[in-house]
């Protein structure tokens, strides 16, 4: 009997490395709630708040961001590619807002800085982290052999990324800037830009950008601290000092969950910028290799996909998306572990903060669709979840 159209319907459906790659974020979630927790409980009571506010909060996050997820996962991808300037040109406007020194009240200043929209409710910095990557993408595809020129090629790529780096600096978030023309560059290589004309670029670009950097007073401090922190100032290296301390005093197994001291006053921020130093302190080194190894996974099972992919734009898509989350995450950990200088960056589905949960959780998404396939489903099997027939 033939299906009529009532009887057919489409559906993604998702492959192994997709199921693998949402297991992992789910245990990454799940430890991440509980380390909030722990890094907060006396955070809050400090402020007046109960211990599980920070928690609650973060739950509420987790919450919007698997909705995000779920809803991304079944979107097809390839749509991104069309939302490219729409969502670059959105996140230039929030990031001309937040800087903008008449809207000081709907954008406040948070530890001498301004990145937040309506209080803290949004961080159009995280926002523009997909602008990057689905805009480079959707950019490459469109010029094609012509991306192997200077000017016609690199040049639009520089001028719209340098914009969003001016922005980020003004905040001023300079280690955001800097991961911006990173996902670029990851994703310009993976495209296939002639290496050598990076490199000129990028000899011409150190002297202007060493000169910009050198007018931020903090950031050449915390450089002094990383390279030598005697002789930086007490308040400049005593979250990477605190943080060594929190590492050291975990050894091979830790101290146990929820029986860290650091966070109980001594280490600013430990359930933020600094909560691999929590990590380290309640679940020792042992606790460190698994999250780097949850990481290392992620990037792996993400590569994997971006290798499978159905288009070139979602083949770069995936790469930068992948890229994102697992440099943002060693970037994180190797500050708290000392081996770089220290920079706002969180660790993807474990800090504290509701803007890069839900992005991180919407790329994931985007991720998850890209390693799925696009089915029909006919007949009286249309309604049935289990039935799955060759991709069309």
């Amino acid at each position: 009997m033939t299906a009529t159209v009532a009887d057919v319907r489409y559906r993604w459906y998702m492959g192994t490395e997709a199921r693998l790659l949402l297991i992992i974020t789910a245990s990454l979630l799940a430890f991440g709630l509980a380390t909030v927790y722990s890094a907060s409980a006396s955070i809050a009571q400090r402020e007046g708040l109960g211990s599980w506010a920070y928690f609650v909060r973060q739950l509420a996050g987790v919450g919007i961001g698997l909705v995000m997820l779920a809803a991304f996962s079944k979107v097809d991808a390839e749509l991104w590619s069309r939302w490219a300037w729409p969502v670059m040109l959105l996140s230039i406007s929030l990031l001309v807002i937040v800087i903008l020194p008449f809207t000081e009240s709907i954008a406040p200043r948070h530890l001498g800085s301004r990145r937040f929209l309506i209080g803290a409710s949004l961080q159009p910095s995280e926002l523009a982290k997909i602008a990057v990557i689905v805009w480079t993408s959707m950019l490459i595809v469109k010029k094609g052999d012509a991306l192997r020129r200077l000017t016609k090629g690199l040049l639009p790529f520089i001028v719209v990324i340098g914009v969003l780096d001016l922005l980020v600096a003004l905040e001023p978030d300079l280690s955001v800037a800097m991961m911006y023309t990173l996902i670029m560059a990851i994703i310009l290589f993976a495209g296939g830009v002639r290496i050598g004309h990076v490199v000129v670029l990028g000899v011409i670009a150190i002297p202007l950008l060493w000169d910009q950097f050198q007018r931020l007073n903090y950031a050449l401090l915390r450089m002094t601290a990383f390279f030598d922190p005697g002789a930086a100032p007490s308040y400049v290296s005593h979250q990477l000092r605190q943080s060594l301390i929190a590492v050291g005093s975990g050894q091979i197994f830790g101290v146990g969950f929820g029986q860290g001291r650091q966070q109980l006053g001594f280490l600013p921020l430990p359930h933020n910028d600094f909560i691999a130093g929590t990590i380290g302190e309640e679940w020792g080194f042992v606790g460190m290799v698994a999250i780097i190894g949850a990481f290392a996974s992620f990037g792996f099972l993400g590569f994997r996909i971006a290798k499978q992919a159905r288009s070139p734009f979602l083949q770069l898509t995936a790469v930068g998306i992948t890229a994102t989350i697992v440099i943002t995450a060693y970037l994180h950990i190797g500050v708290a572990l000392g081996l770089l200088p220290t920079t706002g960056l969180t660790l993807p589905f474990i800090s504290y903060g509701r803007s890069n949960l839900v992005l991180s959780l919407l790329m994931t998404g985007i991720l998850v669709n890209i390693g799925s396939t696009r089915e029909k489903v006919m007949g009286s099997r249309a309604t049935d979840p289990s039935f799955a027939m060759q991709s069309t």
